[in-house]
């Protein structure tokens, strides 16, 4: 289980508005508890889930996409592609002081190329583009904290 598999984990536990969830792999175990409780009225629903074989990785369903509210008006951003944080941490455009930042506005890219690194417990994680485009807008200062799925950067796909 990867770090991502565990974000998208706790992400959906968020969402899903459970109490309390563990999950045991041969020698990883893990528990996750939220703040709010399910209501008293809402019955309680036990599923069973049958153990994965170790070289499988969990699938976690894919939270619902609640519709958007009414669009004003199509703006130019509509065919952007948004760059988001896969973690919590600090957000550097460089990999040190004085260096050359990873991407500039207007740089092409392509999957793979580091954008930027997150900075998370001493972790440096480096962020690639998923996409092709060119950088549109950088959209955090370097240096500053960003949050989980935080957007970080527009891409222009075209």
């Amino acid at each position: 289980m990867d770090i991502k598999d565990i974000q998208n984990l706790i992400k959906f536990v968020s969402k899903a508005e459970v109490a309390e969830v563990s999950i045991k792999q041969e020698d990883i175990e893990i528990k996750i508890k939220t703040l709010h409780s399910v209501p008293a009225q809402a019955g309680v629903q036990q599923v069973y889930v049958p153990p994965m074989p170790a070289a499988q990785a969990p699938t976690i369903p894919a939270a619902p996409v609640e519709p958007a509210a009414a669009p004003a008006a199509v703006d130019e951003d509509a065919n952007l592609v948004t760059v988001k944080s896969p973690m919590i941490g600090t957000f550097y455009r460089a990999a040190g002081p004085g260096k050359e930042p990873f991407v500039q506005v207007g740089d092409s890219i392509a999957p793979g190329k580091v954008l930027c690194i997150v900075e998370a417990m001493k972790l440096f994680n480096e962020i690639e583009a998923e996409v092709s485009g060119k950088i549109v807008k950088i959209l955090v200062d370097d240096a500053t904290p960003v949050e989980y799925d935080q957007p970080l950067f527009l891409v222009d796909p075209a």
